[in-house]
């Protein structure tokens, strides 16, 4: 569920960028890192990119860069006159003040001005809103192409993953397939290392019970029910991530009942080559369980 998408929108103002990053997650875990977004459009665009994106760890990110224009000054013009007069009171109600010439007050009052506009709130940006009714659904155009972008992202990384997975699962079947060639032998192991024990310990079996016990023995560690257990799965497997629309959830249980079946056939094997194909099945299975978790 790894995915990248952006896209740009041109307003009035400047140029507006979505960003969206999303990773493996099995919830759709919808973060917008930005100021930006209106509150009476946050819930829209959640829904919208849940509904699209389904499950993951998803980020929004907005960033404005603004037209020259926009990043000119603005003068509080009222403000600078309220100061002004309160700057002209104070002066006229100093000891010793006197009207002087017209050319001297003119450079008072000059001198005053640019005192004033020196104070810091008195010029500041601009701070018209970036996302109005009137550009939304520009904006909105803009989420859209960015979430068509990461769908496109997740397809290519789907079909990569696709083939690794299925291809995984065959290797099961293949090596669940080679268990068979070891099954006569297993035992026949079994059967020699009783008679050897009996030999040692001088214990004369009898022939009947001997093979009761060994149909007993067969009976307990037949491994024949695991290995069509394990097949079905692993078909049902394919049969899914084929046809179910998202079926990440669903592969996850899948791979526990294929573990099951493959954990049971090495505590029953009772065969080192049978192990050491148990040992390979698990080191597919976790890798196929590694994977899903990128699976919607």
């Amino acid at each position: 569920m790894t995915g990248y998408g952006k896209a740009e929108v041109t307003l009035v103002a400047g140029k507006l960028t979505v960003e969206i990053r999303t990773l493996n997650s099995k919830s759709a875990d919808v973060s917008i890192k930005s100021s930006l977004l209106p509150k009476d459009k946050d819930l829209l665009i959640r829904q919208k990119i849940a509904d699209k994106l389904v499950r993951g760890t998803i980020d929004v990110f907005l960033t404005f860069e603004a037209n020259a224009s926009e990043n000119a000054k603005v003068v509080d013009a009222a403000l600078v006159m309220d100061y002004y007069t309160q700057v002209q009171q104070i002066r006229s109600g100093l000891p010793g003040f006197a009207m002087g010439s017209m050319e001297g007050n003119d450079r008072m009052n000059n001198e005053i001005l640019a005192s004033v506009l020196r104070f810091p709130d008195v010029i500041a940006s601009k701070k018209d809103e970036i996302i109005t009714e009137a550009n939304w659904p520009e904006v909105e155009a803009a989420f859209d192409a960015a979430l068509e972008e990461v769908d496109k992202y997740r397809r290519h990384e789907g079909e990569a993953l696709y083939k690794d997975v299925t291809g995984r699962v065959q290797n099961i079947l293949d090596l669940e397939n080679e268990v068979e060639n070891f099954e006569s032998e297993r035992v026949e192991v079994v059967r020699e290392r009783i008679l050897k024990a009996a030999e040692e310990l001088q214990v004369k079996l009898d022939k009947e019970r001997f093979e009761q016990e060994m149909i007993f023995w067969l009976e307990k560690y037949d491994i024949n029910e695991e290995k069509v257990r394990l097949r079905q799965h692993c078909a049902y497997f394919l049969d899914t991530i084929d046809n179910e629309p998202c079926p990440g959830k669903k592969l996850g249980f899948i791979i526990q009942e294929m573990g099951r079946e493959i954990n049971t056939t090495g505590s029953k094997a009772n065969n080192a080559s049978i192990q050491k194909l148990v040992v390979r099945m698990k080191d597919e299975l976790e890798k196929i369980r590694e994977q899903s978790m990128n699976i919607l």
